[in-house]
Parts: C-alpha cells; structure tokens; sequence
C-alpha cells in the first residue's frame, strides 16, 4: 500500500488526474496512427527504409527546433502553448484521414503529414512535458514526470493494438480520423485546468542566448553532461522500434501486422517500467545504467527469438528497461535543473531521444534492408550496453575524483554506482 501510494502521489492534484487520463486517451489515438502510417508506408514500398525516412520526416523538426522550442516555453505560458500545438496535431491527423479514405494518399503526403506533425510536435514537448512540471510541488516533480512516461509508453498498449486489429477492417483512413478525434480528450482538461492549483515556474528573462545558456549549463555540470551524452548516444540507435520491430515481424515472423502486437508487449513492459520508476523515492545514476544494460541485454533477445511468442516474453523486460532509462534520465536531469529553465533542459532531452531519430531511423532501416532484420535491433542494443559500462566508469571516476562532488548539490541523491 505504502509502494502504490509512493508511485501515484502526483495524483493527489485534481488538475494532475485529469490531464493524465486526457493524456492516456489521445496518446492511444497517437500510436494508433504511428502504427497505421507505418503499415501504410510499408504496403506502399515493402522498404523498411522508406519507414525510416518517414520517422526522419517527423523528427527532424525536433532536432531542429527542440530546444529552441524549450526556450520559447520557458518565456511563455506552457498551458497555452501546449493547447495549440495540440490542436495543430489534431488536424493534421483528420486532413491526413480524409486524403487516405479519398484513395488519394501517396508516399509524399504521409511525409509531408508526418513534418507537419513534427513541427506541431517539436513545438508541443517542452510545453506540454513543462505543464506537467507545473501540476504539483516541486518535491512531486521526478514522480509526475515518471507517471507521464507511464502514460505516454503505456498508451502504446493499446493503440498498436487497436491498430494492427483495425487496419483491414477499417483501413488506415478512419484510424488517422480517430486519433484527430482523441486530441479533444487532452484539449478539454488544458483549457479546464483550474489555474489556481497550478505551480507555475517563473518566466525566464527575454533577450540574452537562452539556448547557449542551457547547453553550457549542461556542459559545467559533469553529471548532466554524462547523462545527456549517454542517452543522446542510445537515443539515436537503440529505440527505433518502428522500424526494426516492423522488419522484424516480416523478414523473421512472416506477418507485418504482428509489429502491432510486439509494439503491444513492449508497452506492457513500458508501463511496468515507468510505474517502478515513479515509486522510487530516490533516483540515482546506476538505476540508469543498470537499465540501459537491461534494455541491451533484452534487446539482443528479442532479435534472434526462435518463435513470435519467445519475442513478446523477451519484449516485456526491452519495453520496462527502456521506459525506465527515459523516466530516470527526466527525473535526474531536472532534480539538477533551476526551474527558470526545466522547459529548456526537458527541450534538450526530447532533442537527444527524439530528435536524433532522423540519423537512427534511416541508418536502422538501411541495416534491416541490406544487413538483416536481427541486427537492425541488434546493433542498438550493443551500443546500449557499450554506453552502460563507458558511462558507469567515467560516473565512478568522477564521483570519487578531487573535487567531483559538491555535497550541497540537491543531486545528491543521484550518487555512484555500488
């Protein structure tokens, strides 16, 4: 009782129960139509490739604007912001829905869809992820963040799902159209908030280089910036399931629409791992890393599993590592953050996870087409568990170096491995 009570405290705000069940209802409708464009991208080309340049089209907006983004959000009102960025993702998925059901849909309208949604996307991240920050006490701020990776991966539970079951039937038209529909779930508690209980952190000061100010506030403290290189690192090779778990399900299990289902399984891990994350009362640096080794490890084995049904098993531990490096990654980083600039910091770390998608995505879809559909998944893994034992020893040689730790420092907490 005290674990469950510990995991979900965040909840004890009204405005954070609503916002997280609007959050749970349009991220389903997100991974919905991430499943279905690339099942339809798929069934276009036959080339994981050409999934992959449709990831970079939607992500490269964030490796370009990310933090700048974050910049805007800390100057602005988060709320606002986030209403409409969320907003534009919505239309963008009913216009992409009306083109696909009037049989027009072509390879270059899903990539001009998917940088639509990227640019609204790039935009809405900090903003959003910055609104969560604001919905509780600072104490609470690494375990709401821990509950919205819980909501954003364990959505994926269902919507590759709903995805995989309803493309034949329905076709990927109406799917587009239904996740439109699901943004007003996360549009109605934005606008409904009561402001009176929110925690606004203060606007950060107009003029000067805000971006600069981050990245260098990242570069002076060697813990932010081991962390932020380590994850930028795995970010860009060992998360890009959309277009390996996709090969993987063709060239080794025979069936495409089983992505769906391994998407599914991995969610399920996902949610475990984020909901153990969040009831951590402490986050420290070798959580991290004994979570990237996790994800490695689990990695590996989903990518030479003999049957569908060894994937989804090894699928659970890759999806609950994954979920927790992310989580811990945002807990961490913001436990070190001055809250004039928590949008711009959240802004790098969407940066590093999501905006390196546009050099992981090809480069996965490249080695599933000409290499082979194991080593797609393969090779992020290792790279998983080369940056776990890489980081974990320069953490430990700076940790115990002169002068390495300032006691005051409220990241204490995030002391070294052992």
């Amino acid at each position: 009782m005290m674990l469950a009570s510990q995991t979900f405290r965040s909840l004890r705000s009204r405005n954070a129960r609503r916002f997280f069940v609007g959050l749970l209802v349009s991220n389903v409708g997100t991974w919905i139509q991430s499943t279905a464009m690339g099942l339809l991208v798929y069934d276009l080309t036959g080339k994981a490739t050409d999934v992959g340049i449709t990831l970079l089209a939607q992500f490269l907006p964030m490796l370009l604007l990310g933090v700048w983004a974050g910049a805007l959000a800390d100057r602005v009102d988060k709320r606002r912001m986030a209403m409409i960025t969320q907003s534009v993702m919505g239309a963008q998925a009913v216009v992409l829905g009306v083109v696909s059901l009037a049989g027009v849909v072509e390879l270059w309208v899903v990539y001009a869809a998917a940088t639509v949604l990227g640019i609204a996307g790039a935009l809405d991240n900090p903003a959003r992820r910055g609104f969560v920050v604001e919905l509780v006490e600072p104490a609470d701020i690494p375990n709401v963040l821990a509950l919205n990776t819980a909501v954003m991966t364990g959505s994926r539970i269902f919507g590759p799902a709903i995805a995989a079951a309803l493309i034949d039937p329905l076709g990927a038209g109406w799917l587009f159209v239904v996740n439109g529909v699901t943004f007003l779930a996360i549009l109605w508690p934005l606008a409904t908030a009561d402001v009176t209980d929110l925690h606004p952190s203060p606007p950060a000061a107009r003029g000067g280089r805000p971006v600069r100010e981050a990245i260098a506030f990242v570069a002076r403290n060697p813990r932010l910036a081991l962390l932020f290189t380590v994850f930028t690192v795995v970010g860009t090779f060992a998360f890009n399931y959309g277009v390996s778990l996709l090969k993987i399900a063709d060239a080794r299990f025979g069936d495409p629409k089983l992505f769906g289902w391994l998407l599914t399984v991995t969610s399920v891990g996902n949610l475990v791992g984020s909901l153990y994350t969040a009831g951590r009362v402490e986050l420290r640096m070798r959580f991290f890393f004994v979570s990237l080794v996790v994800l490695g490890a689990a990695g590996i084995a989903v990518s030479w599993s003999p049957t569908v049904w060894v994937a989804f098993v090894a699928a659970l531990p890759l999806g609950a590592a994954g979920a927790a490096v992310i989580a811990s990654m945002n807990g961490l980083s913001q436990l070190e953050t001055p809250p004039h600039m928590r949008g711009r910091i959240l802004a790098l770390g969407a940066v590093a996870f999501l905006g390196t998608t546009p050099i992981g995505s090809p480069i996965t879809g490249w080695v599933a087409d000409n290499v082979s559909a194991e080593w797609s998944l393969a090779y992020g893994s290792v790279v998983a568990l080369v940056s776990a034992a890489a980081g974990a020893a320069l953490h430990r040689r700076n940790v115990t170096g002169v002068g390495a730790q300032d006691p005051t420092s409220p990241a204490v907490v995030v002391d070294t491995p052992g």
